[in-house]
């Protein structure tokens, strides 16, 4: 018992380190100094509109919030913004593809942990080398496919992190105890066969009482696996989220010194890869990996990872048969969900970071600011809602539901600004239209977002198949990927056509609204009956 309590512990705090170094690079670039970056990247080689003649880097401070810069990829020419938005969606569609492709491999402990780690290198590497990129270069175009690399290392190695939370969780002392008991007590249970000596028509089957127990012991179980769950994705955010500002005030002072330039969000950037690779060692040692053989793990010599891509592709076409959508149609309610609300959720952040940069002329400072201010909150928010959750015995559904009618205030906000009380120069404050404003909302949405990415992760692990959790995070992850590239694109097009950022505040009210009616639909209790009973039947 000692021994898989300490192999329990080594487990866990790997899983932990990983979230340690890799949600760092979320908080610092991916979310913020990416974006901002690659948009400066653009305008430091874009040109003013309407001439296209005169260079946007020459009067971009003086007019940054007033004035539209366009650059020339290829032969289209685009906002200095919306170039950004538009690398983004590209990353998350390549992202998409490397998911569906490493599923089935990633089901596998040996392989999912080769899997994470490569993943990691994969991403933490690109963005080292922005380090040593300037925009001035003739090759400054490469910080998109760098870029793209480190989004889609990212998010590949997420799902094989994600693939051992419900394990974790289902091994956890509190609930391995209450699996014994509920187990007892199965055993204990009288026979259905009725009493051969009991004549009389009535005669009870089975003893209710006992049988009341193991229903109370069942849902006690789930009850206490659906706590821990979220309880460990809480704190895995909550643990990264912290790492991430550590991280961000040190890039503060040289963002601070170099007056936002170009090197300064680099050298940010570069940070970020350079913590994401050092602090992945640790989980390197601790997380399992060759030494774990499943028994339905082929021996080697029949192991092929062309064969397992293909595998995953064809796997994939069949989980999404109708047939196998209706054995566990509630995880694929919260899938539909999930595709509105993850998309909705990170172009609120992408959006807003944009959105104060050129709208609202931000300085990197008050940028960096803004980022540091929302995964502090955020970390307050995963650490208070588990507590709220359990002061009032609310489910992770019931918080889901809150956290989004709580997110969906932010861009409704946003869209105030068009009101003319708003706009007049005797009206300092409202519809987002001061820096202030944006410091606020920086801290109400990281509360939120901080306590939602850790339930969202949470309550599909009680919906999962057992023994497939990897190949289900990845259609989790690619049911993100697939939507989360169309919302910064939709953006980058409304930036474009009307030349003013803040009409895709409208945009993102209605996708988050969207979801909130699939949500409500959910049957929790039958959704984990059927993934316990669920079997795939291959076409």
């Amino acid at each position: 018992m000692l021994s898989d309590s300490v192999a329990y512990s080594k487990k866990l705090r790997g899983w932990l380190s990983y979230a340690f170094a890799s949600e760092v690079f979320v908080i610092v670039s991916l979310t913020l100094f990416l974006p901002i970056c690659l948009e400066q990247f653009a305008r430091d080689n874009g040109f003013l509109l309407p001439d296209r003649t005169e260079r946007c880097s020459a009067i971009a401070k003086l007019e940054a919030g007033t004035t539209r810069c366009v650059v020339k990829i290829a032969w289209i020419w685009m906002d200095s913004a919306s170039f950004s938005l538009y690398v983004y969606s590209i990353s998350v569609a390549l992202q998409a593809l490397t998911v569906i492709s490493m599923g089935g491999i990633a089901d596998h402990p040996p392989h999912r942990k080769r899997l994470l780690l490569s993943f990691a290198l994969l991403g933490a590497t690109p963005a080292i080398i922005l380090l040593v990129l300037p925009s001035t270069s003739p090759l400054w175009i490469l910080a998109a496919p760098l870029a793209i690399f480190a989004n889609v290392g990212f998010g590949a190695s997420i799902v094989a992190m994600n693939a051992y939370l419900p394990t974790l969780a289902k091994e956890s002392p509190e609930v391995c105890q209450i699996l014994a008991e509920f187990e007892d007590a199965q055993e204990a249970r009288p026979s259905t066969t009725p009493d051969e000596n009991s004549d009389h028509p009535d005669s009870p089957l089975i003893n209710h009482d006992t049988t009341s127990e193991v229903d109370r012991l069942r849902a006690k179980y789930e009850a206490e696996l659906s706590r821990v769950t979220s309880r460990i994705s809480s704190f895995g955010i909550a643990l990264g989220y912290g790492a991430g500002i550590f991280l961000l005030i040190i890039a503060l002072i040289p963002v601070t010194l170099l007056q936002g330039s170009t090197f300064a969000l680099r050298l940010a950037i570069g940070l970020s890869g350079v913590w994401w690779a050092v602090f992945t060692i640790p989980a390197a040692i601790w997380l399992p990996g060759s030494g774990v053989v499943e028994l339905s793990d082929p021996s080697p010599g029949q192991w092929s990872m062309k064969r397992e891509v293909f595998a995953a592709w064809k796997r994939l076409g069949n989980m999404l048969r109708w047939t196998e959508i209706k054995k566990l149609r509630n995880t694929f309610k919260y899938l539909s969900a999930w595709f509105l609300l993850s998309d909705g959720f990170t172009t609120i952040t992408s959006t807003a970071i944009l959105f104060g940069k050129t709208s609202l002329n931000m300085r990197p400072s008050a940028l960096i600011l803004v980022g540091v201010l929302t995964p502090t909150s955020g970390i307050l928010g995963s650490l208070a809602w588990p507590y709220i959750q359990r002061r009032y015995g609310w489910s992770n559904l019931k918080v889901i539901i809150i956290l989004v009618l709580m997110a969906s205030v932010i861009p409704a906000y946003g869209c105030l600004g068009f009101l003319s009380i708003f706009q007049g120069k005797s009206t300092r404050f409202g519809g987002l239209t001061t820096q202030g404003e944006m410091f606020a909302l920086a801290v109400y949405f990281g509360s939120v977002y901080g306590a939602f990415q850790g339930y969202a992760r949470a309550f599909f692990a009680e919906l999962l198949p057992p023994g497939e959790e990897a190949r289900w995070y990845g259609l989790f992850s690619i049911t993100d990927k697939s939507s989360s590239f169309i919302g910064p694109l939709i953006v980058g097009l409304i930036a474009d056509t009307t030349g003013n950022i803040r009409y895709a505040f409208f945009f993102l009210v209605i996708m988050v609204w969207m979801a909130l009616p699939i949500l409500i639909r959910v049957d929790v209790e039958r959704g984990r009956k059927d993934a316990r009973e669920y079997h795939y039947t291959a076409a």
